[in-house]
């Protein structure tokens, strides 16, 4: 992609009621652009890290035996007043609107009850089980806070994965392999050392167990009491006497660290499928109710703790696995040899399936560099005049401070 012809447009302010540092980094970077609290486009530039992490996620499931599907975000109101949880008073995020026809929907904050109801008309035997199926929706949830950018949205693209087993031990297998595939995506966006898995009470999910995958990050809403020794952690609404002396650890191993919620992971045993009519008949045909788990992971809210936790104070730092493009080619001067020099590595970088963002204005160098910096990408190539005459490409990685000048071949091992 040239960068004369992207679509975005770096900037040096924000909105002014914006206070959160993942948001101003990527207005500021053009890759996501505010409609309203809470509420957020995302531009080219933001669309390709949110389709990295997607792919990321997306691979992860599937090993896990998962089918990607997309259902409605339209809820009906009656399916879920038979779980209880149609009222404001039990869940209090829904959005609500009124059929011009009579009655009334919900916009979709989790799908358990809609794709509960559905696989009701494809499983009625054992022997239909094990079903997993997940999706990669717009949820809407009407948050009274929405001030911490796109890592808590009142619209948000979030990955939700339902597990359908014959019982309870077929359920905590699967639950505990869904488990490592989410560390496997912590570990792959770079976050595996800042992240634990947190045990927590199920909220408005279920009053069964949970487990969060937390993120250590100072705009992180929530207070996790992290082991100082173990990779233990432990969410503050169940650090209690009894939980410390059921893990046996003592309350002086903890330290309090802030952090945000990156995925989490349900179990609802077997009520919620008889609730919604959801059974099977066993090998002597004996009617069994079905296991449910519940698997979630904010894709944008994924993408923000990135920005949040990586940004420093010249702008975005994306880690590889995420990046918009690998390398950010960026020419300097405007005689013909520079030129065409660089938009020979160009085309030489796209030819060899590299991703590659080419900074062919006609803009001062500060000003270059200070939008490379910006925007993010992990490896910088710079074709000006000087590294012509000497056939070099100077090359800065992002992490780092100083540049190298290296010839193409070992500039391009960078890369491979």
């Amino acid at each position: 992609m040239r960068q004369s012809q992207l679509f975005t447009k770096t900037r040096k302010e924000v909105p002014s009621d914006e206070t959160s540092k993942n948001a101003q980094l990527l207005i500021r970077a053009g890759f996501i652009h505010k409609e309203m609290a809470g509420v957020y486009d995302y531009l080219p530039l933001g669309l390709r890290v949110i389709n990295k992490i997607k792919k990321i996620v997306n691979d992860e499931m599937i090993n896990l035996g998962s089918q990607e599907m997309l259902m409605s975000s339209l809820q009906s109101k009656e399916l879920w007043e038979k779980t209880d949880r149609w009222d404001d008073k039990n869940v209090d995020v829904w959005f609500k609107s009124q059929l011009k026809s009579g009655g009334e929907i919900g916009f979709g904050w989790s799908h358990e009850e809609p794709i509960t109801s559905m696989l009701a008309s494809h499983i009625s035997s054992y022997t239909d089980l094990p079903k997993f199926v997940h999706q990669f929706q717009n949820k809407f949830r009407n948050e009274v806070r929405a001030k911490a950018g796109i890592m808590r949205c009142r619209e948000f693209i979030m990955k939700d994965m339902y597990s359908y087993s014959i019982d309870e031990k077929n359920h905590i297998d699967f639950y505990d392999k869904a488990t490592e595939a989410y560390l496997n995506v912590f570990k792959k966006v770079g976050l595996s050392d800042l992240t634990y898995v947190t045990s927590a009470s199920g909220g408005v999910f279920t009053d069964k167990f949970s487990h969060e995958f937390q993120t250590l990050c100072e705009a992180g809403e929530d207070n996790i009491y992290v082991h100082k020794k173990e990779k233990l952690a432990l969410n503050e609404e169940i650090f209690n006497e009894e939980t410390l002396g059921k893990l046996n650890v003592k309350k002086e191993d903890f330290e309090l660290k802030k952090a945000a919620e990156v995925g989490n992971i349900f179990t609802f045993g077997t009520e919620k499928c008889e609730q919604l009519g959801l059974y099977y008949k066993d090998e002597n045909g004996n009617k069994k109710g079905v296991y449910l788990g519940s698997y979630g992971i904010g894709i944008t809210r994924l993408m923000g703790v990135l920005a949040e936790v990586f940004g420093d104070d010249k702008g975005l730092v994306w880690p590889k696995e995420v990046a918009p493009f690998e390398v950010h080619l960026v020419r300097l001067g405007v005689n013909e040899e520079t030129i065409s020099h660089a938009d020979k590595l160009y085309e030489k970088l796209n030819g060899e399936g590299i991703e590659v963002l080419y900074d062919d204005r006609n803009l001062r160098p500060g000003e270059k560099f200070a939008d490379s910096d910006l925007i993010g990408i992990p490896v910088r190539f710079v074709v000006s005049d000087k590294t012509v005459s000497e056939n070099k490409i100077e090359v800065k990685m992002r992490t780092e401070s100083e540049s190298k000048l290296l010839s193409e071949t070992e500039a391009l091992n960078i890369i491979k």
